[in-house]
């Protein structure tokens, strides 16, 4: 990284940053920019940013491993988790909302980013919302994403939220089958007991 001084000591702020849930989870487009438009300097301003504003963990959404490299050396910690293939993507989806759950509960300050800021990466990170138990319907959940980002939420983005909610289902699903199975062994041995 650079030695900047004065105002380029604090970085800039990532292009389209917002936060999801406050001062825990936030996103944005990729550090330094997208494609053809990235820029080495802005990368290193922008992570010097995140540092100084008390970001521990960058999550990647790329296919590819770029800026990983840049975020180490930047002291950030990372992980990369692409979601561009569909046959992988339930799982995919599954380990980043993991992943977000035990940072968070870890009290670390995440950013999560794709590319570009778009519709897709706003309806999976609506799919945490959701998934996570913070907003319990799906029409809410889209709602409350369109609001904060100002992106109108396509087929796409509502496909993302919609693939969350049937793993929230899912997981759900095996909590209570794990309670009723604790339930009737505990009920069996209160049973037991009595008897």
């Amino acid at each position: 990284m650079s030695t900047l001084r004065g105002k380029w000591a604090q970085g800039i702020m990532p292009k389209n940053f917002m936060w999801i849930l406050a001062d825990q989870v936030a996103i944005c487009e990729r550090p330094g920019g997208i494609g053809s438009a990235h820029r080495k300097v802005r990368r290193e301003e922008e992570i010097i940013w995140l540092r100084v504003n008390g970001f521990t963990r960058v999550i990647s959404l790329l296919e590819s491993p770029h800026n990983l490299l840049a975020y180490e050396e930047g002291g950030l910690g990372y992980l990369h988790i692409p979601l561009l293939r569909a046959n992988k993507l339930p799982s995919s989806l599954q380990v980043l909302y993991m992943s977000i759950d035990k940072l968070t509960a870890a009290r670390e300050k995440v950013l999560v980013h794709a590319d570009g800021l778009d519709d897709r990466l706003v309806g999976v990170l609506g799919g945490y919302l959701l998934w996570s138990k913070r907003l319990t319907e799906t029409v809410r959940v889209i709602e409350v994403m369109e609001h904060l980002t100002k992106i109108h939420l396509s087929t796409q983005g509502r496909n993302m939220v919609m693939l969350a909610s049937e793993l929230a289902s899912a997981n759900n699903n095996a909590d209570n089958t794990n309670t009723a199975d604790n339930t009737d062994n505990t009920n069996d041995t209160v049973n037991t007991e009595i008897v």
